[in-house]
């Protein structure tokens, strides 16, 4: 077993670095072109595009709290954020487990069972590529983008991850997933209803994340119009998608870089793409940080306040047993 994990960890390494590489090469290629361009972003749309990264984060959060509260657990604003957050963090250590495991132990705080946690992660992670994949494949041929080109196979992807997500067949893959590992039954299933409110804050992620792609696009002068907005948001989803799918790697660190890269390729130059695709992955990492770190704020008093209603009465209020 640990000589296995031993391999896979060195795969996921390699084939980082392979992406990473690749993404590397381009820009010192290019160093050139890119770095005047680097010149027009200034402070103020850099801070525009970063709220922009922090809404489709607070989006992806509501995404994933509508799924936990229809799973039977329901957290406070605070705590929330504090767990999704906190556990967001997990995806920059390699391998996939790690939101998962940090999901479950905050949420242990406030009393929500790991199995319903656990399965939270796992719908919120479908939720987001099946509304990724249908952004991509809707918007890019759309914005005239003359198709997904090479990654062609991610039309072939959206109706499995649709028919996978469908909450009928999800129940039976959690209530599957929960018999094979001796752990009792989910509170209660999802729901439709909940799985669309789900559905809903995920596409409005998207649309917050291709506005800060647009914001740095048009900033390094690419045509203007509603066209680059709608690739912007269907490249980015389309890039999360690939790399989420692709590459067990830090948040799919090189291989959205790369996807994104292609994906813009037909509404601007080369080096304009590396530009914003770089530039993203930097902001996407401050609005990763920065809720974090707010998170950190919100979320200690309603656990402190929990766990004082939980405690037996005569430790209440500091008195002595």
């Amino acid at each position: 077993m640990r000589l296995a994990r031993r391999w896979r960890t060195a795969l996921r390494l390699a084939v980082l670095a392979l992406f990473l590489v690749f993404v590397g090469v381009l820009f010192a290629e290019q160093w050139r072109q890119v770095r005047p361009l680097l010149g027009r972003l200034s402070v103020p749309l850099l801070l525009a595009a970063t709220a922009a990264v922090c809404a489709g984060h607070l989006a992806t959060f509501l995404s994933w709290r509508a799924l936990l509260t229809d799973l039977g657990a329901r957290l406070p604003f605070g705590g929330g954020l504090r767990v999704f957050f906190l556990g967001q963090l997990g995806k920059y250590v390699p391998g996939s487990i790690w939101p998962a495991v940090a999901h479950m132990e905050l949420g242990h705080d406030y009393r929500v069972p790991q199995r319903v946690s656990g399965a939270a992660v796992g719908a919120t992670l479908l939720m987001a590529v099946g509304t990724g994949l249908l952004a991509a494949v809707l918007l890019v041929p759309l914005a005239g983008g003359g198709g997904l080109g090479r990654y062609w196979w991610l039309v072939v992807a959206l109706p499995l991850v649709a028919l996978v997500a469908a909450p009928p067949v999800l129940n039976r893959l959690l209530g599957l997933a929960l018999r094979l590992a001796h752990r009792a039954e989910l509170p209660q299933p999802l729901s439709l209803a909940g799985a669309l409110r789900s559905v809903s804050w995920a596409l409005a992620a998207w649309l917050c994340y291709g506005l800060h792609v647009w914001l740095l696009a048009r900033q390094l002068g690419a045509p203007d119009g509603p066209r680059l907005l709608l690739l912007s948001t269907g490249a980015f989803a389309g890039a999360w998608a690939v790399g989420f799918l692709l590459v067990i790697a830090p948040a799919g660190a090189g291989a959205r870089e790369a996807a994104l890269i292609l994906l813009l390729g037909p509404a601007m130059s080369a080096p304009q793409a590396t530009v914003v695709a770089v530039v993203s992955r930097l902001l996407m990492t401050v609005g990763d940080l920065a809720w974090g770190g707010a998170a950190t704020l919100t979320g200690r008093g309603d656990r402190l306040t929990r766990s004082r209603s939980a405690a037996p009465p005569g430790r209440r209020a500091g008195r002595s047993p």
